[in-house]
């Protein structure tokens, strides 16, 4: 393989941002079946989102279905340079997201009009007539959302919930700090750190389906201890500090209120006047909505539906309590609907709880052993399928994802298949191994899959369950081919792929290995996707067999899979162990020359097994690694370690600065490369900076990469792309290649 052949894979993964580029996402349905809206840029490597609707009627001179651009940033920003808040970047970091333009919108109930917030201004379209204009608004704009009757766009800035009519008039106040709250730490209508982060909740307000009423959440950091984060580059910068919730510290606290849209039908304040409560005198009138925050501090979810009353579901701050709660929007007073309890912790699923639309409720629940979809009091499904989300709630039936359960006939490894399911029994709706999902309104149903013997994400559209239209990707072709060989791996069937040179050959001989895992909760890697294999073949054609293992708390599997690492993640490294030694017995794995790579909590697996296993690693590749789980965030790692105060050992036993291994003499120093960005704010340099030091007092030599001004995500195009090709630089010096 020639350099520039080498080269060519590294800057196409980067320019494309891992090949999403162009790809269609975020679909909305109207309920008239007439319209498809959906997000995609203008090909593989422009990171300019443009809101576009696929017209299913009407679209073409004959009536077929046609695509046209709704909202175009270039356009509504006139050719200027798009501008960030902080608060916008931060929840982007948050999400995960990486592109720019028109990164998210919300719809009314009618698929009519769009709102989004772009260069921290407020834009309308009418998805009808394509067209799309600017409202005269304070900013900058987070999270802007239209009521369901279209005649208002509610939004956040400033720590403010402020609402305008769809038709630029009336810009005013809802909720605000005032009456002694302090702006620094009070803020109406944003999700918090931990919320946004682990909850996937990235929602701080909910329209009641009236459009007379919202629910607001207020979030007061106060409690929250601060971090700082500098810049050691820029020594002339002011260090940004942050609210961080760490393990066994306080949270923010979270509270509820029902507040009135002055001037709606049926809420106060309708005959003109402001309906009082608010700080400025514009908002509408408050009712606090009220539960035991002390036993269940977590506010995770909010559905409010025709359906039924508001519901929310609450946590304790160990996860083993959730309360199903309905809300009186007369008097915010609760009624507990469902309590499940869990002596490990219990999950959060997207699209739960959520109300039929006969009022039953609506959730995902592990009971005997399977993660199964329950609707009022019945369970629908059973062992033979793993629940992972609701998709839609219809008359007839429910739409979920699932992959296979324990007592599946066939393994189906990695995949993830989309199903509806009702009284009658369940019936899968995608078709072929692949990782599907879909999105469906009345009778249409937009199904998005990706397959292993497929680059990229296609995108079927159906009506009445029969393919009417599909939507183009823009995104690249690879210059390579990923060709994963899925398979299990010891007496726990552990989820595994393997892959090797392109082009090897039996006489080539054994190769050297590189572990390619994340290996933790909610990182699921061996799936039935070509894509997302990608990296690992470019890693084996640089002379390796890669393999990459799901063990014990990856998601997909059952619950007891995940949650057998309760009290201690040193299980997943055992999983990486066993996968690697029962699989050189099938491919041609040299388990004398063996590294590991990993980011996040890969990165932890990679360092501590070089730390704990040397005998079987070799070398490792940590890349932003949780190294002290009291440095994490209270959500996730209360979830899985309780607290540190109550649990100081266990907080000991599964920490690399602690590591009795790191001075004892018969566990050999391996070749271990640290890399981490110093604007992480999720898993904060520190880690890396403490690990390093305990390696250096310890006498272990390591190499310590920082990178200047990269999050956890390392979007920069130049920072993925010399990324990897100095991890292989890397392996090439500490275990050398074909």
């Amino acid at each position: 393989m020639t350099l520039r052949q080498q080269l060519s894979f590294p800057r196409q993964y980067a320019r494309t941002q891992r090949f999403t580029l162009g790809a269609p996402r975020a679909f909305t349905v109207s309920p008239d079946g007439a319209r498809v809206v959906f997000l995609r840029s203008a090909d593989g490597t422009d990171r300019v989102n443009r809101l576009w609707v696929l017209d299913l009627d009407g679209g073409t001179a004959g009536g077929g279905p046609a695509e046209r651009v709704a909202a175009d940033p270039a356009t509504l920003l006139a050719g200027a340079t798009e501008r960030l808040s902080a608060e916008e970047r931060a929840r982007r970091e948050r999400s995960r997201e990486g592109s720019a333009g028109i990164v998210g919108y919300a719809a009314d109930s009618a698929v009519e009009l769009a709102a989004f917030a772009l260069s921290g201004r407020l834009f309308a379209a009418e998805l009808r007539a394509g067209t799309a204009r600017a409202l005269p608004v304070r900013g900058p704009v987070i999270d802007p959302r239209p009521s369901p009757d279209g005649r208002h766009i509610a939004y956040t800035a400033r720590g403010a919930l402020r609402v305008i009519g769809a038709d630029g008039e009336g810009d005013r106040v809802l909720a605000a700090p005032g009456g002694g709250e302090d702006p620094e730490n009070v803020s109406y209508g944003r999700a918090e750190f931990v919320a946004a982060e682990e909850m996937d909740r990235s929602r701080g307000y909910w329209w009641s389906p009236e459009s007379d009423r919202l629910l607001v959440a207020r979030v007061d950091t106060a409690p929250v201890h601060r971090w700082w984060t500098a810049d050691p580059a820029h020594p002339d910068r002011e260090p940004v500090k942050a609210a961080y919730p760490a393990a066994g510290t306080p949270n923010a606290e979270v509270r509820l209120f029902l507040v009135d849209l002055p001037g709606a039908a049926g809420a106060d304040g309708a005959d003109g006047t402001d309906g009082g409560g608010a700080a400025d005198g514009e908002g509408g009138a408050r009712t606090e909505v009220t539960w035991d925050r002390a036993r269940h501090p977590y506010l995770a979810r909010v559905h409010w539906s025709a359906a039924g009353a508001p519901l929310l579901l609450v946590q304790s701050r160990d996860q083993s309590s959730e309360l199903y709660l309905a809300v009186d929007p007369a008097t915010g007073a609760t009624r507990t609907v469902h309590r499940d309890e869990d002596p490990a912790w219990l999950e959060l699923f997207p699209g739960t709880p959520a109300w039929a639309p006969d009022g039953r409720l609506v959730r995902i629940a592990d009971e005997g052993g399977a993660r199964v979809l329950v609707v009022g009091d019945r369970a629908l499904t059973g062992a033979q399928l793993h629940l992972r989300a609701v998709l839609d709630i219809g008359e007839h039936d429910v739409l979920v994802s699932a992959s296979a359960g324990e007592e599946a006939a066939e393994p189906e490894t990695g995949e993830v298949h989309v199903y509806r399911v009702n009284e009658l029994g369940v019936e899968r709706f995608s078709a072929g191994a692949g990782v599907h999902s879909a999105v469906r309104s009345g009778r249409v149903t937009v199904l998005a899959s990706t397959r292993p013997a497929a680059p990229g994400l296609s995108v079927q559209v159906f009506r009445d369950g029969k393919p009417v239209a599909s939507l183009a990707s823009y995104a690249e072709q690879p210059a390579l081919t990923a060709a994963p060989a899925l398979t299990e791996a010891g007496a726990r069937r552990i989820p595994c792929a393997v892959l090797l040179p392109t082009g090897y050959q039996e006489s080539d001989g054994r190769l050297p290995v590189l572990l390619d895992p994340y290996g933790g909760p909610h990182g699921q890697r061996v799936v039935a996707a070509h894509n997302a294999h990608l990296t690992s073949q470019w890693f084996a054609d640089q002379g390796y067999a890669v393999v990459v293992a799901d063990g014990r708390g990856t998601p997909g599997r059952s619950p007891a899979w995940e949650k057998a690492v309760r009290n201690s993640f040193l299980l997943t490294l055992d999983d990486q162990v066993d996968a690697l030694q029962d699989l050189a017995g099938r491919f041609p794995l040299d388990t004398g020359r063996v590294a590991i790579r990993g980011w996040s909590y890969g990165g932890y697996l990679a360092a501590l097994a070089v730390l704990r296993r040397p005998d079987v690693f070799h070398a490792a590749i940590a890349g932003a690694p949780v190294t002290d789980w009291r440095l994490y965030d209270t959500h996730y790692t209360e979830r899985y370690l309780g607290t540190p105060d109550d649990a100081p050992e266990v907080y000991a036993a599964n920490s690399l600065v602690t590591d009795d291994g790191l001075s004892a003499p018969e566990n050999p120093a391996r070749p271990l490369m640290l890399i981490h960005g110093l604007a992480d704010d999720n898993v904060v340099a520190a880690h890396t900076l403490r690990l390093s030091s305990a390696l250096l007092s310890a006498g272990r030599p390591h190499e310590v990469l920082p990178l200047t001004g990269v999050t956890h995500m390392t979007p920069q195009e130049q920072v993925a792309e010399n990324l990897l090709l100095l991890q292989v630089d890397f392996l090439q010096r500490s275990l050398g290649a074909r």
